[in-house]
């Protein structure tokens, strides 16, 4: 409860803003998509419903349970979503909130001052996009159930089951099965979140107890931020201690609450921002203060000490190397979100009073702590030059003569013609045999072909000098035109997408994860921008000749064989694809090079989190983390029963 705990909440307090089956048409619309990433937003969206209520001093437990069918409940300690009736529609509050787009009490800021729900419509289209939504609701002493079926039809209006000395709500849903491409929720995905928010909530503990495995975690945190630090850069060498600091404005009454970390021997920033515990995964005004703010009180700082030697830095000198948490409290009369999901933030009056922040208490923390402020400003210094030696190499290449003419950067390479980098494509190949079908298969104009010899290095660990004197590691380089570590650029790429087109085997996804490995590490900008992917290419084969005709359909999985030889009819044959070698160049071509036919993965960091840990875990050299990641995660009987039937 609040301290207070006298904050009135009936449904008078709930505005409507109106129809779910908008929802259930352009689901993508509202939830971004209607893959795993899109199943697991709906349980972010009753998640956040149960943070604002501990946001606002109610309750300091949340407990998210995975059932055994596969259906997901979140119970939170908080108020108790309204039972009355709301005078303006007839409807009990728990009704309004679950059935009606942009109805919610967070369009009031008498209820909650600071919430994450902006539009009101996040349990609304949780339930629109489940086969059932149950919701029980412990208020005023009494058990209230509500239920929902087929997409928010209401099936069990709203009846009292008993009496308790309990508050808060209990929602239960399975999501429909019919709009989602798989409705099998991962613990560790909803393990991850759940801790995201423990870091973030000081004081509150998150549960998630699994039924189909029997595993339950807890996470809670009691110094937060500080601690989100530690636990992201557990792989790193620190440069400094882990920094942070925390305000509120007291005009606008925004909290700020930062914390931040420079680490050697890491070429990239991390940047994590937040606002009322929703992540703004695009930014915002927050970001852009911080960002200034800190590149002005570094250079002020360098200034005053003649640390530069008249030179300024720029913002990514500072940051490279860096890792910072920003979160952000805004009352809801100032919050502003760009899209209904939430990444990124609009409110104006963040950029100043967060740059003015940074800048005054990170001021105030180099001028105390002098001997690392020293060598923060001996870091930055050197990657400004490191950047500059790095950029007039660049600059140098380009107005050689050497260069005025196209120079095949290895005798594998097959480039594109058009210099018209944005549409280029660069295609990593496995083996000479797919290559040479690639190479006769592609758009020549737009398509480039690189195939590999073997296996590239695992460069996790792996000092510069060694990775770069390994051919097939430099060709991708010099390839793709930008550099390498602090000196990629990422405006200089010569292809809008980098491909890698693998065997569908264990070998080929061992090469896919050595190249994301190397892009991880040494251009992940590359990744971050969206210019990384995945060709997928088909299992199967189904044809059968029909007079002079030959009919064929392809298939990616095995459900997609059954319907190819529904397609194909009776007589039909099945080639299975063991390598991309076995298929010839139209065959390669028409399934996965040409863009109006093949399938594309596009790889992203969802969670830098994660990414960093299992990146290190997996790839590192610490062989005894591997082997117990590998126990805990790996199934080996259904790898042997997958086996047998490969077989």
């Amino acid at each position: 409860m609040a301290k207070d705990g006298k904050i009135s909440y009936s449904a008078d307090d709930i505005h409507i803003l109106q129809g779910l089956d908008a929802v259930r048409k352009r689901p993508a619309m509202y939830i971004g998509s209607t893959n795993a990433q899109g199943l697991h937003h709906l349980v972010w969206e009753i998640v956040d419903n149960a943070v604002d209520e501990a946001l606002s001093g109610f309750g300091d437990k949340i407990v998210v349970t995975i059932h055994k069918d596969g259906s997901v409940s979140v119970l939170d300690e908080g108020r108790g979503i309204p039972t009355d009736i709301n005078k303006e529609t007839g409807k009990t509050g728990v009704e309004l909130v679950f059935s009606e787009l942009h109805a919610g009490g967070k369009f009031n800021s008498a209820v909650y001052k600071v919430s994450g729900g902006l539009h009101g419509v996040g349990a609304s289209v949780t339930n629109a996009l489940s086969e059932y939504c149950d919701v029980t609701v412990y208020r005023d002493g009494n058990i209230n159930h509500i239920r929902w079926e087929n997409g928010g039809h209401l099936v069990t209006p709203i009846e009292v089951l008993g009496v308790t000395k309990k508050h808060g709500t209990l929602v239960r849903f399975f999501p429909d099965k019919t709009i989602f491409s798989t409705t099998e929720f991962k613990r560790e995905t909803i393990a991850g979140h759940l801790k995201e928010c423990a870091f973030l909530m000081k004081g509150v503990k998150f549960v998630l107890n699994d039924e189909r495995t029997g595993e339950n975690q807890e996470f809670f945190y009691e110094n937060g931020l500080v601690e989100y630090i530690n636990n992201i850069n557990s792989n790193k060498k620190p440069l400094t201690d882990v920094i942070s600091f925390t305000e509120v404005d007291e005009t606008t009454k925004i909290s700020t609450e930062i914390a931040l970390q420079f680490c050697n021997e890491d070429y990239n920033e991390t940047i994590l921002s937040y606002v009322n515990n929703v992540r703004t995964r695009e930014g915002g005004t927050h970001e852009v203060g911080f960002k200034a703010g800190i590149t002005r009180a570094v250079n002020d700082f360098g200034e005053q000490f003649n640390l530069l030697k008249g030179k300024k830095l720029e913002g990514s000198d500072i940051r490279e190397g860096l890792t910072a948490i920003i979160s952000l409290k805004v009352p809801e009369e100032l919050l502003e979100f760009e899209g209904q999901t939430k990444g990124k933030l609009g409110t104006q009056q963040a950029t100043y009073i967060v740059q003015n922040f940074i800048y005054n208490k990170f001021t105030y923390y180099l001028t105390e702590n002098m001997e690392t402020a020293v060598n923060i400003i001996r870091k930055c210094v050197d990657s400004q030059t490191a950047r500059i030696a790095a950029r007039k190499a660049k600059d140098d290449a380009r107005s050689s003569k050497k260069t005025k003419t196209e120079v095949i950067l290895s005798d594998k390479l097959t480039p594109a013609q058009s210099k018209d980098y944005a549409k280029n494509e660069l295609f990593i190949v496995e083996g000479d045999s797919a290559g040479g079908s690639a190479k006769k298969g592609r758009d020549r104009l737009h398509q480039a072909i690189l195939p590999l010899r073997g296996k590239p290095l695992n460069t996790d660990g792996l000092p510069v000098s060694a990775m770069l004197k390994n051919e097939e590691i430099a060709t991708i380089i010099n390839t793709i035109g930008a550099g390498y570590g602090q000196a990629f650029d990422i405006d200089d790429i010569h292809y809008g997408k980098i491909i890698i087109m693998t065997d569908a085997d264990t070998d080929g996804a061992h090469i896919q994860t050595l190249l994301l490995t190397f892009f991880y590490h040494h251009m992940r900008p590359l990744i971050t921008s969206g210019h990384v992917f995945i060709a997928v290419p088909p299992l199967y084969r189904v044809f059968k000749e029909d007079g002079h005709k030959k009919v064929q359909e392809y298939a990616w999985d095995d459900a997609g064989l059954e319907e190819a030889k529904k397609k194909v009819g009776a007589g039909y044959k099945i080639n299975r694809y063991k390598g991309l070698g076995e298929m010839d160049a139209i065959q390669l071509k028409e399934t996965t090079m040409d863009p109006k036919t093949r399938l594309l993965l596009q790889v992203d960091i969802d969670d830098p989190i994660l990414a960093d840990n299992r990146v290190s875990t997996l790839m590192g050299k610490d062989t005894t983390v591997r082997k117990k990641w590998v126990e805990e995660n790996v199934n080996f009987n259904e790898v042997d029963t997958f086996l047998k039937e490969v077989k």
